[in-house]
């Protein structure tokens, strides 16, 4: 009699063991939001983000921002800063001056693909852009 409960506590154990299982597998897996590529300039608060998109809506990865950026007395001295989007077409610059009426061309490749945009830190320090490449 001994044996017999021992074999049925066992059966039940796996029994509840597989139903976790089957619970376990049918529940939704999370995506996990892929980190935001992000170059610093350090020469100031602002920044600008942005995200890529093809002419369908599908995000661009690894489309190059490149800008230029003239600072210190008189404008002498000069930075170019890029970076690459991420698989979701996003990418972010920071540390923009943040000077009165400045402004910030980025250009925006990715192949043959191109566009360019325009900030004004007069328009405010904290831009966003939403860039469709098309030919």
């Amino acid at each position: 009699m001994m044996k017999e409960n021992w074999i049925v506590r066992l059966r039940v154990m796996a029994g509840i063991a597989a139903a976790l299982l089957v619970a376990l597998s049918g529940a939704p897996i999370q995506a996990q939001e892929q980190v935001v590529p992000v170059v610093d300039g350090h020469l100031g608060r602002c920044t600008a983000d942005f995200t890529v998109t093809d002419k369908d809506g599908n995000p661009i990865y690894d489309a190059k921002i490149d800008v230029s950026i003239r600072y210190g007395f008189l404008g002498m001295r000069r930075m170019s800063l890029q970076v690459g989007t991420n698989g979701e077409g996003r990418a972010r610059v920071a540390g923009l001056p943040d000077k009165p009426d400045k402004k910030f061309s980025f250009k925006i490749t990715s192949g043959s693909l191109s566009d360019a945009v325009l900030m004004n830190t007069s328009d405010g320090c904290k831009a966003g852009f939403e860039v469709v490449l098309e030919e």
